[in-house]
């Protein structure tokens, strides 16, 4: 992937985001208005309203990581508060360690190297998410990780042996974007631990 691509599949993203976003909405405030007449009642309308509430906070997630960004800057409330509603329909714990705003062309490395991290736990897990004087550091832990070699061991430079999946499309992404904004992703794998810096 060059530079022009990585702009590509962030202009795409933020397309499919912006396109998906409305619709969920008006879905969500449709499930409101016919709770609060009493209209339709029990676990369907858990299961559909569980749902709605779990694509909605994915693709508000994706559209941070997947979309363009710029250096405008996310406050520490509005990424806690995507992180909470994220982590509702996973198995994955996000501790965002930080207390300042920061922009959001970082927060979408941080989300691409949490989802790198959320690969390698299909069991769940924890993941934390700091900065420090060096750069930005993302850990996750688990009992049981499972851990993709090829991945991993290319995770810093993005020259992968193997065809990536669409559900590995974050590893190409990753080294890619630090690229863009001048940064170096460096990897450490353990037993029970991945941490990603940048």
């Amino acid at each position: 992937m060059g530079a022009t691509d990585v702009n590509l599949a962030e202009l795409i993203g933020s397309r499919i985001c912006h396109d998906l976003i409305s619709p969920i909405g008006a879905i969500t405030n449709g499930l409101e208005l016919l709770d609060m007449v009493g209209a339709v009642q029990g676990p369907e309308m858990e299961l559909i309203s569980g749902s709605v509430g779990s694509a909605g906070a994915r693709i508000r997630f994706f559209r941070v990581a997947f979309g363009s960004a710029s250096d405008q800057p996310l406050g520490r409330s509005e990424v806690a508060e995507l992180l909470k509603d994220v982590e509702r329909a996973g198995r994955v714990r996000v501790n965002w360690n930080l207390t300042e705003a920061v922009p959001r062309n970082q927060v979408k490395l941080a989300f691409l190297a949490l989802m790198c991290c959320e690969s390698a736990m299909p069991f769940g897990g924890q993941v934390d998410i700091s900065t420090s004087d060096i750069g930005w550091q993302v850990t996750g832990t688990a009992d049981k990780l499972n851990i993709d070699n090829d991945l991993w061991k290319n995770a810093a430079t993005g020259n992968f042996a193997n065809k990536l999946t669409p559900a590995q499309v974050q590893f190409a992404l990753l080294p890619e974007t630090a690229a863009a904004m001048g940064r170096r992703v460096a990897v450490e794998t353990a037993t029970t631990r991945v941490t990603l810096r940048f």
